[in-house]
């Protein structure tokens, strides 16, 4: 729906006419989960409200603008290197904002050298800080985004694992029912997850997102990411050399009657190894 409560329809989705970023936001990001679950767990573990937000790597901003447009009192910053996909964030989301759009604070920089007022949260989604293949390079971000905190300041970062997570595999999911923060209604399409390639030696890989139409046309390799998969031993590891006093892993259970996840993250000690699975890291000052 659009801010005023009503919905507008798109015209037909295909490759000639589709825009890369709105497919992306529809099928990967989840902006109103991600905050729901930031709020709940930052007012749990810190007794009072989360003011200030940063997200790096943060692309077309849509979390920040989502959470500024529903809190009348926070403020948030987001750091992406791409400008292009910043620009986009800025001509696309910043508008709908109206009188909160001087709340959120977009910056073209590097994550590690990025300056920023402390916050008392700060987010690595969708597997972007991935991007770092040296353990040396990695533990250098997480001592920044340490220093870019307040002093009770909290981390997330999210993660997946699983024997799935590293063989090659191509994975479609339609994408339905799904409207855009400007309220526009996306007509259905096809969101495909592929993962081409997967080094055991170093746990670097390759990924690729495309898209299908109704009409049969596709946008192959709309993004591409070179990663390197860390797992939670390495991850619990670098993040307490980085500072951090206490680090936490939040994962779904597994629901036998529905033959799926029961879709509520929860702080986990132990968990079960499934064929592929996704969790969040909360590392704490």
């Amino acid at each position: 729906m659009t801010r005023n409560g009503n919905t507008r329809s798109s015209r037909k989705l295909t490759a000639r006419t589709a825009d890369i970023h709105v497919l992306y936001e529809a099928s990967v990001q989840s902006a109103e989960a991600y905050i729901e679950l930031i709020e709940r767990i930052f007012k749990r573990s810190r007794k009072r409200d989360l003011k200030t937000l940063r997200e790096d790597f943060c692309g077309t901003a849509r979390l920040c603008c989502e959470w500024v447009q529903e809190n009348s009192d926070v403020e948030a910053w987001g750091v992406d290197l791409n400008p292009k996909v910043l620009e986009w964030g800025q001509k696309n989301h910043i508008p709908v904002l109206e009188d909160n759009a001087s709340r959120v604070h977009l910056l073209c920089d590097d994550v590690r050298t990025a300056k920023t007022p402390p916050v008392d949260i700060l987010i690595a989604f969708n597997f972007s800080y991935y991007i770092f293949k040296e353990r040396a390079t990695l533990l250098d971000y997480f001592k920044t985004t340490y220093n870019n905190m307040v002093g009770d300041g909290i981390l997330f970062l999210d993660m997946f694992g699983g024997p799935q997570a590293y063989n090659n595999v191509i994975e479609p999911r339609l994408i339905d029912d799904e409207i855009t923060f400007d309220g526009v209604e996306l007509p259905p399409f096809t969101y495909v997850w592929e993962q081409a390639k997967f080094n055991q030696i170093n746990h670097h890989m390759t990924c690729y997102i495309h898209f299908k139409f109704p009409d049969g046309t596709k946008k192959n390799r709309a993004f591409r990411y070179d990663w390197r998969i860390w797992t939670p031993p390495e991850l619990t590891d670098l993040l307490y050399e980085a500072g951090y006093k206490d680090v936490n892993f939040y994962l779904q259970r597994w629901d036998d009657e529905k033959d799926d996840t029961d879709d509520t993250f929860r702080k986990r000690k132990h968990y079960n190894d499934l064929d592929a699975w996704f969790g969040y890291i909360v590392a704490e000052k």
